[in-house]
């Protein structure tokens, strides 16, 4: 049998554990450091020039990892580059998403080796998967209307 009073001493410490958080100043955001910013051009196979792109450059895991959630739309010309440490297959989702993009992975010598078209969750969620070094999201419709496909080329700047 309980004590008279516990449960106004337990309702008491409670109220005041939820008083100290509410006081402590808000969690900051995830610090992904310093993002570079940079160009790369994309180029057919044969070597005319397709357009190009001003990127946001992600190379930390955290910056990676949160990718273009925090942006809310991205301009004609303009998106995000993912550098990775290693070469190999990737898969990227659409976490916090508001708009649709593309999606271009690169092997490390500039070879598009996928592209794809991803539109924003509930419409879609799945996984997009692709190999290479180099991820490239432009907003969705960009490579279609420039004419990019598979084994064209991003020339990317040495210092990325």
């Amino acid at each position: 049998m309980r004590k008279p009073g516990t449960l106004l001493v337990a309702a008491v410490l409670a109220s005041g554990l939820l008083v100290a958080f509410a006081s402590l100043p808000p969690l900051p955001l995830l610090d992904t450091g310093e993002y570079g910013e940079t160009t790369v051009t994309v180029q057919s196979a044969n070597g005319s020039e397709l357009g190009t792109v001003s990127v946001t450059v992600a190379k930390t895991s955290a910056q990676r990892q949160i990718g273009l959630s925090r942006t809310d739309r991205l301009e004609n010309g303009s998106g995000m580059l993912f550098v990775h440490d290693e070469p190999g297959a990737k898969s990227y989702v659409m976490r916090n998403m508001s708009f649709g993009i593309d999606i271009i992975f690169i092997d490390p010598d500039g070879t598009i080796t996928e592209i794809h078209s991803a539109r924003p969750p509930p419409a879609d969620d799945a996984p997009y998967t692709g190999r290479g070094l180099y991820v490239l999201e432009v907003p969705r419709g960009w490579a279609s209307a420039v004419g990019v496909e598979i084994g064209d080329r991003v020339a990317i700047p040495a210092s990325v």
